[in-house]
């Protein structure tokens, strides 16, 4: 079996493959506090939850947005499995060609999520994160990786709104029952639920009339399946996305 981790600002993804067919998927919180040890426990747990052995585990790799945790969790990881685990990054092969100004600035999410794509769909792609950040991802016709947006995630557009206006509360992102609110908790989950949606939707059709092309959509992220349903274009939801490109590079590197 081979272990993958995607460690994003706020919660940290692992899956475990046993060939190509993914034996779980979980999500804990990111905790730039936590020791090796910490994490350790959570692994321990999420493998007992699961019935998994972690013997079985031949190896694993990691990729990381958050460079103060990559090393914590790749020793809980490596003590937890007894295997060696690679981390994304300079050197490792991924058979991704990046048309951008500066390659190496690429985070490796990014890059990772775009593998998985390339791989399994059809070419041109606007590939959608949302997490703490929401990226617009650009694939060309030729599987050439040759941009991004970069939005505020849906979390932090929604925190930001309630710290600083004093009488905005903090609500849930359970979609309201109209668009338009009559009372300022549905009128905020409106504002943010579908303000969201309608911003993908608008970079997607100006994407496209600047390539000439339609393309294939595809979105995974922690908020996707919360957003992608409101909007107007036919979004795939891909949840699964970024791990199996952590097992193909997994692959082409061992």
């Amino acid at each position: 079996m081979i272990l993958t981790v995607d460690i994003g600002n706020t919660n940290i993804v692992i899956g475990c493959f046993e060939g190509k067919r993914l034996c779980f998927l979980e999500r804990f919180e990111t905790n730039q506090r936590w020791a090796s040890l910490e994490y350790g426990v959570i692994f321990r747990e999420t493998f007992s939850l699961y019935g998994m052995d972690a013997s079985a585990v031949e190896g694993g790799i990691i990729s990381s947005v958050v460079p103060s945790v990559t090393d914590t969790v790749k020793l809980a990881a490596e003590r937890f499995t007894g295997s060696r685990f690679l981390a994304v990054g300079p050197g490792i092969k991924t058979g991704l060609k990046l048309a951008v100004d500066n390659p190496a600035q690429q985070g490796s999410d990014l890059v990772v999520a775009a593998v998985a794509a390339v791989h399994d769909y059809p070419v041109p792609q606007i590939l959608i994160d949302m997490g703490t950040a929401t990226t617009v991802s650009v694939i060309d016709r030729s599987g050439a990786f040759i941009g991004k947006m970069i939005l505020p995630g849906v979390m932090v557009s929604l925190d930001a709104l309630s710290s600083r206006a004093a009488q905005l509360p903090k609500v849930s992102l359970d979609p309201p029952k109209k668009l338009i609110g009559s009372n300022t908790v549905d009128s905020m989950k409106s504002g943010i639920l579908y303000g969201s949606a309608g911003a993908l939707d608008g970079l997607i059709d100006r994407i496209q009339e600047e390539l000439g092309e339609p393309c294939t959509l595809i979105a995974t992220g922690g908020l996707a399946r919360v957003i992608v349903p409101l909007c107007r274009n036919r979004i795939l939801l891909d949840e699964e996305l970024l791990l199996r490109g952590l097992l193909l590079l997994y692959e082409k590197n061992c």
